[in-house]
């Protein structure tokens, strides 16, 4: 099947990426990404995607991907990869919040449990008020932090 996406690298794009390679400059990932384009590249070695994924121990699907990214996106990030869209989501529990969990946590569970469970630490911080709701979830990574 004929290349949709093909790679073709100015003699400077060369250089930098036998460097990265060289140098082993930046991650694994970025130092695959540059032996991928070059091993594709149509002025060079011209290999075909199954002979790059076998090379390089990767998916022909991961290969077809870099050739897309850099026609499409440009060279800087079919080497350095895409930044992440979406931040990290928002802690739930603030530090004081946290703090009085763990210490309702060391202290005795109610009256007719033996220990605490986790469902039962969150069903007693939405009833104190410390949060409006909470999962169990959340209690336990909570806990967790704690060592």
């Amino acid at each position: 099947m004929p290349k949709k996406y093909i790679v073709r690298l100015s003699k400077c794009e060369q250089e930098e990426l036998q460097s990265v390679i060289k140098k082993l400059k930046g991650s694994s990932q970025k130092v695959r990404r540059a032996q991928i384009l070059l091993k594709a590249d149509a002025s060079g070695p011209n290999w075909t995607d199954e002979r790059i994924a076998e090379a390089f121990c990767c998916r022909t699907k991961t290969v077809e991907n870099i050739r897309k990214r850099l026609v499409e996106q440009g060279f800087e990030v079919a080497v350095n990869g895409l930044k992440r869209q979406s931040a990290p989501t928002p802690k739930l529990l603030d530090g004081e919040q946290e703090a009085q969990v763990i210490a309702m946590r060391l202290g005795k569970p109610p009256k007719g449990y033996g220990n605490w469970s986790l469902r039962l630490l969150a069903r007693q911080v939405v009833e104190l008020d410390i949060v409006e709701s909470v999962s169990h979830e959340t209690i336990r990574q909570t806990l967790k932090k704690m060592g």
